[in-house]
C-alpha cells in the first residue's frame, strides 16, 4: 500500500465515490490502470485545529487505514481519508466501524 503525495492524485480521487462519516470522509476512485496496488492519502485542513491536532488526526487515520484497508480496501483504487472536526474526539473503535461501513458503502 503506497501513499499519495501528488496533488493531482488527490484531485482525481475527489471525482470518485465518496462516503461521508461523522469522523472523516472517504474518497475512493478506481484508477483503471491494471495495477492491483492500493494507494492511500490523508488530509486534514487547518479548520480542524493547530498542527498538533492535525498531526494527531492524521496518525489516527493512518492507523485506521493500516488496520482495515488490506482486508476491506478496493484493489487498484486510490483511497483518500479527509479528517473532520469531530474525528479527534471520537473513540477509535467507533472510527473503525465507520470506516468499515464507508468501505462497504463505496463497494456497492
Amino acid at each position: 500500500m503506497t501513499t499519495l503525495a501528488v496533488r493531482r492524485d488527490f484531485l482525481a480521487a475527489n471525482a470518485g465515490k465518496r462516503a461521508p462519516m461523522p469522523g472523516f470522509v472517504l474518497l475512493v476512485r478506481d484508477r483503471q490502470d491494471g495495477s492491483p496496488d492500493m494507494r492511500i492519502g490523508y488530509t486534514v485542513t487547518k479548520k480542524i485545529g493547530n498542527a498538533v491536532v492535525r498531526n494527531r488526526m492524521k496518525r489516527r487515520l493512518r492507523e485506521l487505514a493500516r488496520d482495515l484497508l488490506p482486508t476491506n480496501g478496493i484493489r487498484g483504487a486510490d483511497h483518500v481519508l479527509i479528517g473532520r472536526n469531530g474525528g479527534i474526539e471520537r473513540d477509535y473503535a467507533l472510527l473503525r466501524t465507520e470506516l468499515a461501513k464507508a468501505l462497504a458503502k463505496v463497494m456497492r
